[in-house]
């Protein structure tokens, strides 16, 4: 690939249940924490939603801006602004986009800096809508033509602003000039990830210097459970930090949690320009669909991956780590399995669900920041809960911290929808 077409990191930033902040995440998976524990609301239940993943210790205010945006944002989309601005100002962003070029600066127009973020269409909490639905309620009987009449009149006139999936990307373009191109993916778990893909697409066609490129999101909403439904939730009622057991034989489905992950990314021509320090190149990467049924998902997996690994122009014998997407649910993880073995055999294999979870259309760069740092520090970090080696998932899961013996990392993410989204970093 030539040097001007080559896109590098150079920016990251997360918002995670075990670390706000990228110093505060690695330490703590390569400490082997875990961010799930049991909700409040309901350790006395044996509902599928007792435990989760939560971020903890998260102050928006500290980076959203302005702040008085803050009251049209749910909580998810204040993720995705604070791991936005972490990542703008760890590839030194701040002072360079202006409209105007500024003498002895380097100057980037906001009309070349783009935004692309996976979302999702946003669940209230039910407590922030329950006083509008009384107000259809005569005789404790729901009448819907009370809807417009009585219920309109609860509803605060900006409330739909704080849950459209397309107002993260716009807050970030807002907070950070950004006038050029600006798209929202809502394509399920791997929708951070097709947003990158889809971010250093931008690039190598001209169409942005810089895009600031992420996912955001939370599984763990009650009204979200309602509308998808709980099947694929662990059961477990021991300790909660042990439930999410991905690849792990007793696995018996997933836990939910919340947060967001963005990266930086740019030419490294442009990059080098403005003496910014690249954090890894993005190689590689493929976007596929296959149908959820168990054999095409094997090989859409398999195809994904090869695909990835051929663009980045390198040999699966080179891969030093597979980033994986593994949940704890029991058909996914196993054709994921299957799709790592068949092409890279024995190739050491993470999976940082085991520490928090699904967050949603975030996790997949969550995790994939977790794949970049361990490229930094040259260093895996370990799945946790990984007790029993199942036959049925035959990959070399790496279960204590060792050092990364290649220079190059893959990273995979599907959704139950059959989208598939891989990218290599090296």
């Amino acid at each position: 690939m030539k040097s001007d077409h080559k896109v590098v990191v150079t920016g990251m930033g997360v918002v995670s249940p075990i670390g706000i902040g990228t110093e505060e995440y690695i330490a703590s998976l390569f400490a082997g924490r875990s961010g799930v524990s049991v909700r409040d609301e309901f350790a006395d239940s044996e509902l599928p939603m007792r435990i989760a993943a939560p971020v903890t210790g998260f102050d928006p205010k500290q980076f959203v801006k302005p702040r008085k945006a803050l009251k049209i944002m749910c909580e998810p989309i204040m993720f995705g602004c604070a791991a936005a601005a972490m990542a703008a100002e760890q590839a030194g962003l701040s002072d360079l986009i202006a409209d105007e070029p500024i003498e002895g600066q380097f100057h980037i127009s906001p009309d070349r800096v783009g935004t692309v973020f996976g979302t999702e269409t946003f669940f209230a909490d039910p407590h922030e809508v329950a006083r509008v639905f009384r107000s259809c309620i005569v005789n404790q009987d729901y009448q819907h033509d009370r809807w417009g009449e009585f219920a309109m009149r609860e509803i605060q006139p900006l409330w739909m602003l704080k849950y459209l999936p397309n107002m993260a990307a716009s807050h970030i373009s807002i907070a950070v000039n950004a006038r050029g191109p600006s798209n929202s993916i809502c394509q399920g778990a791997a929708s951070g990830l097709l947003a990158v893909i889809e971010a250093a697409s931008l690039i190598t066609r001209g169409a942005a210097d810089v895009v600031i490129a992420g996912g955001t999101g939370s599984q763990m909403a009650l009204t979200a459970m309602l509308y998808r439904g709980t099947d694929l939730l662990s059961r477990s009622m021991r300790d909660a930090t042990t439930a999410s057991r991905p690849f792990d034989k007793n696995r018996d489905g997933m836990v939910v949690g919340e947060g967001a992950g963005v990266v930086v990314l740019e030419s490294l021509q442009h990059a080098t320009a403005r003496g910014a320090t690249p954090l890894a190149q993005l190689a590689g990467s493929s976007r596929l669909f296959c149908s959820p049924d168990s054999n095409d998902r094997v090989a859409g997996i398999e195809s994904s991956l090869r695909i990835a690994t051929k663009k980045a122009g390198i040999e699966p014998e080179q891969i030093g780590l597979v980033n994986a997407s593994a949940s704890g649910e029991i058909l996914s993880d196993r054709c994921e399995a299957q799709a790592i073995r068949n092409l890279f055999g024995d190739v050491p294999v993470t999976a940082h669900k085991s520490n928090f979870g699904n967050l949603g259309p975030g996790t997949s760069v969550v995790e994939m920041i977790g794949g970049l740092l361990a490229l930094q520090h040259q260093k895996i970090p370990p799945t946790i809960n990984y007790d029993t080696p199942d036959p049925d998932c035959p990959v070399n899961i790496i279960q204590q911290t060792e050092a990364l013996k290649q220079n190059s990392v893959i990273k995979t993410s599907f959704s139950a929808t059959g989208q598939i989204a891989t990218v290599v970093f090296k």
